[in-house]
């Protein structure tokens, strides 16, 4: 795959109000940070951030728009995380999972999911998705890396925002399994130039956790305690660019 790269990004849901004020939708976020990455990528003659860096980046509103692009303009789609749950049975989530289930068939469009958009992934594959017994993953978690999960990422663990409570629980078959926390088996998959996907938030940042928690805090979704104990790790180290360089290396493989 060569640049420029045709990234359609599925917006599933809409950000909180500092966020939205910020970065416009999730779209806006996951912009920036492939941005970052390009320019951590240091191929600046291939890959870079900024208007003409070689992404083609466009949104698109699959919760409440229900809006999709044509597989043939595009090189590759990236799922946005969402608040709402990956095992319902809505139709635009019923839609969404049709779309990857499509995308699975060919060969040519890759697929980039982030935590709901992981989920949806692991879904369409067959696998279980639905809450997990252990309850609440949430702010910067360490992740431990599986050898391929090294060799992708470069790097000997992982430490990556994380806000769910749902989970694949179980990893399709053939796919590389990635990584794993106390909390979450599937922390991430990979089929090589096919898919690549991570339980985690790389595009959340102290900010964007830090507005979420006191949101849910706010409303009775987290007690203080579950408040406190994000708080506490909304600060540590987050290697968000390293999955976005990931991610970018993932797409120009041929």
């Amino acid at each position: 795959m060569h640049p420029p790269l045709r990234i359609a990004i599925l917006e599933c849901d809409t950000p909180l109000d500092r966020t939205r004020a910020k970065y416009g939708g999730y779209g806006g976020v996951f912009e920036e940070l492939l941005g970052k990455g390009a320019d951590e990528l240091n191929m600046p003659d291939v890959i870079r951030s900024g208007k003409g860096g070689g992404m083609d980046i466009t949104k698109w509103d699959v919760e409440k728009d229900e809006t999709y692009p044509n597989i043939d303009d595009i090189d590759a789609i990236l799922i946005t995380g969402s608040k709402r749950n990956s095992f319902d049975n809505t139709p635009w989530i019923l839609k969404l999972v049709s779309f990857v289930q499509t995308l699975l068939e060919q060969e040519r469009v890759r697929i980039i999911g982030v935590c709901f958009g992981h989920q949806i992934v692991g879904r369409a594959m067959g696998m279980k998705v639905d809450r997990s017994q252990q309850g609440w993953e949430l702010s910067v978690t360490p992740v431990e890396l599986t050898p391929k999960g090294k060799e992708l990422f470069r790097q000997e663990d992982l430490h990556l925002h994380q806000m769910h409570r749902d989970i694949v629980y179980a990893y399709p078959p053939h796919v590389d399994q990635l990584a794993h926390s106390p909390l979450c088996a599937v922390q991430g998959m990979h089929l090589q130039n096919r898919l690549l996907t991570v339980q985690g938030h790389p595009e959340f940042t102290r900010d964007i956790v830090t507005e979420i928690l006191a949101s849910r805090r706010d409303q009775g979704i987290f007690d203080e305690a579950m408040y406190q104990d994000g708080m506490r790790r909304v600060g540590d180290r987050h290697d968000g660019v390293v999955v976005a360089v990931a991610f970018l290396r993932f797409l120009l493989q041929d």
